[in-house]
């Protein structure tokens, strides 16, 4: 276990609400986006994409297209006949996995819509796109199958060639563990003489909607392949373009410049990324695509899309005493980079804070004729602590207590932490008692909860709903011993360099590659307190695998409890090396040195000399001591022995009209615990857009397929994603109980609003609901959804309304 100080003692950076370094180049969009990126001579793509879910291509004629104006070259998969690489899964869940290639380029079968068959090449964006409509494709469609429930029925085959829609099927028991009892018996006990509740929650359909579309530049000339790329992944992308296509990876340069946002939907290998890359080595020029917001909506990877079964057994009194999970998750036409184990991931979430004696969790992944599914901010947590939090709150309705009440009976408590929960995963420190008072104070929760019981008695046709989202997370997605034993393709690990130049400027170079988090201003942070140099003469360098030539990149909240850790360590370094060269300059015993906010002093005098001027002294290399080699740079990479548990309480107020269906957020507050904070104005961000990502999810997002798998959210019109003006002013706090993986205590923040909020707000429509005998929705809760429960409210419980919601 590592010791951890308090870092808010004596440092001037950590803890200040600095403005963030990137803002004013990303706010005012003057930087280098891939798309800004022109290179003399380069050529543009665009694709030709099938418009059919499912269909074999019985033929291709480009001689329209290439015979328009302005343009080079139509290829299609014929013209590479030894293949351009491939998309890789990464993350094999289990050995008999169902895995179908993935190929960027497709020849045969067109496996969903928005597949790439032909790309055009020409002298201009416009001219490529023009010509796409040129080129002649026949196709022979087959039958497709969209949904998750009817791909596990293997009637109609996504991949026919693989015989089954079923992927893989992963199962966690803490009977098999050794972490807990047996759930079959719990559910047996509970069902005799205690309370069984099971629950049937669907997690729709999600698209990432950064805001930067995808955009790939590619030049082949010279001795080095670079590629520019709006990715999340840099590092992993270089590893796996020399993986499949058999190119040197020292002969391939990975750029990601400053990316307009990811939440997860910018951690692909593309197929545009490949293609690219094909046709710019083909043709000996630069190569530049970018996506068209439609194709980014059709074809960029899709976020959750799950059925759950939750079943819940508890004593009477609403003591749990176990917990089984069956989920269908659905990946759509391909296992993505590490789709498959996205929905394994809520796993270890599902049990949250409550101390279950027994768990079983089972997830069967199936294949269908859909974009596929890959991580989306959160990645698993959120649908996982969607379904516990609700099942939560019919637990307190049954019993007939308060949803805290219940809740509070059965968390983890503070004293009782390091906890291993009954999923095997061992939560270093917590306080949800905390947290929970700390809400309820902002919240009001008292006076609302009355105002709730006049509005019940006066038969006001406006009903007011509490909802309650008391979550935890597992963060810092990192440790390369578990990864490894999940059969997880990458390690875990992060790195870090600090270069100490002559000047007096420190340049740090990370691993990590920020897509709007604000790295350049946290790690400048960390590293003017370690050092003791000024935040303005922190230079942070990232995202180019040839100046940050190791990293894992980022992904799962892990930049700054893993990366952050790296820099941490090297500065710790730096400070070791230059202590060897100050005693020396100094003529004293390096241990009687002290070092503090940036000086080396001679215990007990005023003797002494500054870091900076220790590295222009190596840099000189006069006068320096034997043994040593000049320069006190240093690298470091850490790898944790554990993830990371942020918690929180987030409670919303819905006002639900009962007439119209129509809802209205009355009120939000979170509390979360997310370790020491490095810049309170960054958190606050994060918390914030977090927070409309989830309550967007709950309210208005969805991707939805018509019946010949046609994507009619493919437009901004109707993937409807919310503007400030949809929300409300959001009250945050934090409580904090430090970390003990890192030396900084901190925790992760990222994930941590988007996975609370849904369930918060799905809650809180059906407390208000509650009374007329509705206990769920599905989401996106739409007021015509929420509308039409309350007209089929009369029917018994358990029975469907008009648009097959759960009532």
């Amino acid at each position: 276990m590592t010791a951890v100080a308090d870092p808010t003692q004596g440092t001037p950076e950590i803890g200040a609400r600095r403005l963030r370094k990137e803002d004013q180049r990303l706010v005012t969009g003057r930087t280098k986006w891939t798309d800004n990126i022109s290179l003399p001579g380069m050529v543009h793509l665009a694709m030709v994409r099938s418009p059919f879910a499912h269909a074999r291509i019985t033929g291709i004629d480009t001689a329209a297209a290439t015979a328009a104006t302005n343009v080079l070259a139509v290829y299609t998969a014929a013209d590479f006949p030894d293949g351009i690489g491939a998309c890789a899964n990464a993350w094999p869940i289990t050995p008999e996995q169902v895995t179908p290639d993935h190929l960027p380029l497709v020849g045969e079968r067109v496996a969903c819509a928005g597949e790439i068959v032909a790309v055009v090449v020409a002298r201009s964006a416009a001219a490529a796109r023009d010509a796409v409509e040129l080129v002649d494709v026949d196709y022979e469609e087959l039958p497709a199958v969209f949904d998750g429930r009817e791909a596990m029925r293997d009637e109609i085959l996504a991949h026919p060639d693989k015989g089954t829609n079923k992927s893989a099927l992963w199962r966690l028991d803490s009977a098999d563990g050794g972490t807990g009892g047996d759930v079959e018996a719990a559910i047996t006990a509970a069902r005799a003489d205690g309370i069984l509740i099971e629950r049937e929650y669907r997690q729709q359909r999600l698209i990432p909607a950064f805001m930067e579309p995808r955009s790939t530049v590619v030049d082949p000339t010279g001795e080095q392949v670079t590629m520019w790329t709006a990715t999340q992944i840099p590092h992993i992308l270089r590893f796996l373009i020399a993986a499949t296509t058999g190119m040197p990876e020292s002969k391939i340069r990975v750029i990601a410049p400053d990316v307009g946002g990811g939440f997860g939907g910018k951690l692909q290998t593309t197929p545009e990324e490949f293609i690219t890359l094909a046709v710019a080595r083909r043709l000996g020029k630069p190569a530049k695509y970018t996506e068209t917001r439609s194709e980014s909506l059709l074809s960029a990877h899709h976020g959750r899309d799950q059925y759950q079964k939750l079943t819940l057994a508890a004593t009477k009194d609403g003591t749990v005493t176990g917990l089984k999970v069956d989920l269908i998750a659905n990946l759509g036409a391909y296992v993505a980079i590490v789709g498959g184990g996205v929905p394994v991931l809520g796993a270890w979430m599902f049990n949250a804070i409550y101390k279950f004696p027994a768990y079983q969790f089972n997830c069967q992944t199936v294949l269908t004729n859909t974009t596929w599914v890959d991580a989306y901010r959160g990645a698993g947590r959120p649908e996982a602590t969607f379904g516990i939090e609700r099942i939560m709150d019919e637990l307190a309705a049954e019993v007939g207590v308060d949803p805290l009440t219940i809740r509070e009976q059965n968390w983890i408590k503070h004293e009782e932490f390091p906890f291993t929960s009954v999923a095997g995963m061992t939560y270093d420190s917590g306080n949800y008692e905390a947290a929970t008072a700390r809400a309820k104070e902002l919240f009001g929760y008292d006076a609302l909860r009355a105002e709730q019981a006049s509005r019940r008695a006066s038969g006001d046709p406006v009903q007011l709903g509490i909802g309650v989202s008391t979550f935890t997370e597992m963060c810092g997605l990192a440790p390369s011993r578990v990864l490894g034993s999940l059969s997880y393709g990458a390690g875990g690990w992060e790195s870090a360099s600090i270069r100490m130049l002559p000047t007096g400027k420190v340049e740090v170079v990370t691993g990590t590659s920020p897509h709007g988090q604000g790295h350049e201003t946290a790690w400048s942070q960390i590293v003017a307190d370690r050092l003791g140099v000024p935040f303005e003469d922190i230079e942070v360098l990232h995202g180019d695998t040839q100046v940050a030539y190791k990293g894992l990149d980022t992904y799962g909240s892990r930049s700054l409890v893993v990366g952050g850790e790296a820099v941490v360590r090297a500065a710790d370094k730096v400070i070791e090396k230059a202590r060897a060269f100050a005693a020396h300059l100094l003529e004293a015993n390096a241990d009687d040195l002290e070092f503090e906010a940036g000086r080396f002093t001679v215990q007990g005098t005023d003797q002494g000399i500054g870091i900076t001027d220790v590295a222009l002294a190596t840099f000189a290399s006069h006068n320096y001591p034997e043994g040593l080699e000049p320069g006190i740079d240093a690298d470091a990479t850490f790898d944790p022995d554990n993830f990371s548990f942020p918690h929180g309480t987030h409670l919303c107020a819905m006002e639900v009209d009962t007439e119209t269906g129509a809802s209205r957020m009355r009120a939000y507050v979170c509390v979360d615990d997310i370790g020491h904070i490095i810049n309170p104005l960054i958190v606050e961000g994060q918390v914030h857009g977090g927070l409309v990502q989830g309550i967007a999810q709950a309210l208005w997002e969805e991707a939805v397929y018509d019946d010949n798998g046609t994507l009619v959210t493919g437009s901004f019109v109707d993937y409807t994603l919310p503007t400030a003006a949809d929300t409300i002013s959001f009250v945050t706090e934090n409580t904090t109980s430090p970390s003990t993986t890192n030396t900084l205590g901190t925790k992760g923040v990222g994930e941590a609003g988007t996975i609370a909020s849904t369930p918060a707000v799905v809650n809180a429509i059906v407390d208000a609901l509650r009374p007329l005998g509705i206990h769920d929705i599905a989401m996106p809760c739409t007021p015509e959804r929420v509308w039409q429960a309350i007209q089929s409210a009369g029917a018994p419980a358990g029975t469907t309304g008009q648009d097959g919601d759960s009532q």
